[in-house]
């Protein structure tokens, strides 16, 4: 299963050579493979996808640096990316947290007012009945632009209008309206009726209306039929979800005196990142999808740290294979962020003196489940100039998976709070 590559870790062999960055100071690295933790699985004996992966660049960071636990969801929040990737960045959801669609709202630059509310508008596959596919097929951005924009003109009003993103991620916003409303992620859902998930609340009518309309609107359109032809899932239904109102962090330099960047593919971390101030570079190829640009994702990294002082790297893959139920992509993605990611960032680091470097999913994507869990997840920090464990004597040697997580001496309670280990 999985990719094929030397276990050799890149860090250990890289040519000596001139670095790519110019160091001031120590640099910080906060690298997320998202969803990539896991439960065990009978079809990989017992273990999971990370203990089966190849990745000797991760492990090489946990046999010299030190590996923890960190819940990144708080008690009673729901186990997603936006919650745990909040937490990771340094700030406490309970206190911030929103709502999903504002996040990436920020992301796109959309202006909300006060009283505007923002949802989550996936394009997915349904035959009005069920939650076929979450992703509507992982419809192209170019396909999806075309339908979104049919949606506005036939949908949209002065209170209602939608905006595209990219491949099956958009936007509505609800001017005036209320996030009153309970409703439910699609990815939690696929293979599964819709009914009783649907929204719940003030105005739900309004908002079941326009799904359904969309169904009417989208299913026999030219790009869906040709999408059915080819053997793709139509993107033929909106989804609304992830509703709240803007959001407003306080700004990341002021709080850790840093500049920073964020990379990454997928507008829910860019837009994070942006909310506190930090840049996020868009990235050619990068797709939030198993085919994303790797290699280019770990090159825009160690540009930004020429200027800057941290940088968070996010990497959709593993969760969009947990979410497809598919362990070998998995199992793939995994390897891949470990060579292509974190192997490029380590030999592109070979001279730089001082820097630190965790690694850590925001949460787990069992494939045994297909959605989200709140289970904590392990985490491994490195140090280029301090030896291992040196402030955490007892807290290293655990292997970098999810047996460290009950074995581990190193717990971190509040996921806001782990990147204080890293920074500090």
């Amino acid at each position: 299963m999985g990719s094929q590559h030397s276990d050799t870790p890149v860090l250990l062999f890289a040519i000596v050579r001139r670095s790519m960055i110019e160091v001031s100071g120590i640099k910080y690295i906060l690298l997320v493979p998202d969803g990539m933790a896991d439960r065990p699985l009978d079809e990989l004996s017992g273990k999971t996808p990370m203990q089966v992966a190849r990745k000797p660049n991760m492990d090489y960071l946990a046999a010299n640096g030190c590996v923890g636990m960190v819940r990144t969801i708080p008690p009673g929040m729901d186990p997603g990316s936006d919650v745990a990737a909040m937490s990771l960045l340094g700030y406490d959801p309970r206190k911030y947290y929103t709502g999903r669609a504002p996040i990436e709202a920020a992301a796109m630059r959309i202006p909300l007012d006060a009283r505007d509310v923002a949802f989550r508008c996936n394009l997915v596959s349904s035959d009005g009945e069920t939650m076929i596919d979450y992703s509507g097929g992982h419809v192209s951005t170019e396909e999806a632009r075309e339908l979104i924009a049919l949606v506005n003109e036939k949908l949209g009003s002065s209170k209602i209008s939608f905006y595209p993103g990219v491949s099956y991620r958009h936007i509505m916003v609800w001017r005036g309206g209320s996030p009153d409303v309970k409703t439910t992620p699609p990815h939690n859902i696929t293979g599964k009726p819709i009914e009783g998930c649907l929204p719940e609340g003030d105005n739900e009518q309004l908002l079941r209306g326009l799904m359904f309309d969309s169904l009417e609107l989208l299913d026999n359109h030219p790009i869906n039929r040709r999408r059915r032809d080819a053997g793709k899932s139509p993107a033929n239904m909106i989804w609304l979800w992830g509703q709240g109102f803007s959001l407003n962090l306080p700004n990341f330099f002021a709080r850790t005196g840093l500049t920073g960047a964020v990379i990454a593919a997928v507008d829910l971390v860019k837009g994070l990142g942006m909310a506190a101030g930090i840049e996020a570079p868009s990235v050619p190829g990068a797709t939030g999808y198993l085919d994303t640009n790797y290699e280019g994702k770990a090159a825009c990294a160690l540009d930004a740290l020429r200027e800057r002082d941290f940088v968070l790297i996010h990497i959709e893959a593993p969760d969009e294979a947990g979410h497809n139920g598919d362990i070998d992509a998995k199992i793939e993605a995994i390897e891949s962020v470990d060579k292509r990611v974190l192997g490029r960032l380590l030999e592109g680091l070979k001279d730089v003196e001082r820097f630190r470097i965790m690694v850590v999913p925001d949460h787990v994507t069992p494939i045994s489940i297909r959605t989200h869990a709140e289970d904590p997840v392990p985490f491994a920090l490195f140090s280029s100039f301090e030896p291992a464990g040196v402030h955490l004597r007892q807290s290293f040697g655990e292997p970098f998976d999810e047996r460290a997580v009950p074995e581990t001496k190193l717990r971190v309670e509040e996921g806001f709070r782990l990147i204080d280990l890293l920074l500090k």
